[in-house]
């Protein structure tokens, strides 16, 4: 039977908290399952709807892989790389690890066929891999990724709330309890935030971050 897996991510754009990036891996015909279920692209699903999917999700499952890229992590490697290289290279520790027959991933970039090149030349093994944009829409499996990355990203965000006694809410940049809380720090940013966003940068005085761009 042919195992699939869907990966996506949750948090790229954000200027506080983790990168998450989840891969859910399922027999084929287990995807129909998950569309029956109500799976969706998690930002077309309500909080509490992804809350409630995400135990039947990982119950359908075979099994699922989370990996939480902190901000220092991201703010350290994009010394050296950017935040596409950094998501292929997280991309592909999960389809080493998951070995299945196909693994669909939501591509970060407009060149899909250039990101599903560099994930070969990085995973090489057996494993065919679909990469598309938009992916989290297309096939269930994608979109159940989607709402594990997003569920385990709100959970972190949560915690530096509780933790830290603040509210940033979203953790982007065009949420105004993120940006009111950028602004009290005076460019002083604890951990958590991503130093290197444009938007860290201007309420701290400095220079532009460089563009996301592509490989």
């Amino acid at each position: 039977m042919t195992t699939v897996l869907g990966i996506d991510e949750a948090g790229r754009g954000a200027v506080i908290g983790p990168l998450v990036i989840a891969g859910v891996i399922v027999d084929e015909q287990d995807q129909k399952t998950l569309k029956a279920l109500g799976v969706k692209d998690s930002k077309m699903l309500t909080p509490e709807k992804r809350e409630a999917l995400a135990p039947n999700i990982k119950r359908i499952a075979k099994d699922y892989i989370i990996i939480k890229i902190t901000a220092q992590e991201i703010d350290e490697k994009r010394k050296r790389i950017n935040l596409n290289r950094i998501e292929a290279e997280k991309m592909a520790e999960i389809i080493r690890a998951a070995k299945a027959d196909v693994a669909i991933v939501d591509a970060p970039q407009v060149s899909t066929q250039k990101f599903r090149m560099v994930l070969e030349a990085m995973v090489k093994n057996n494993t065919k891999i679909i990469a598309e944009n938009y992916a989290d829409k297309k096939y269930p499996v994608c979109s159940a990724a989607s709402v594990i990355a997003k569920v385990e990203r709100d959970a972190e965000v949560r915690k530096i709330e509780k933790q830290h006694g603040i509210k940033v809410r979203t953790g982007y940049s065009h949420d105004p309890d993120t940006i009111a809380f950028l602004k009290r720090c005076k460019g002083d940013y604890p951990d958590f935030v991503r130093k290197s966003w444009a938007t860290a940068i201007n309420h701290s005085g400095k220079a532009k971050q460089k563009a996301l761009g592509e490989f």
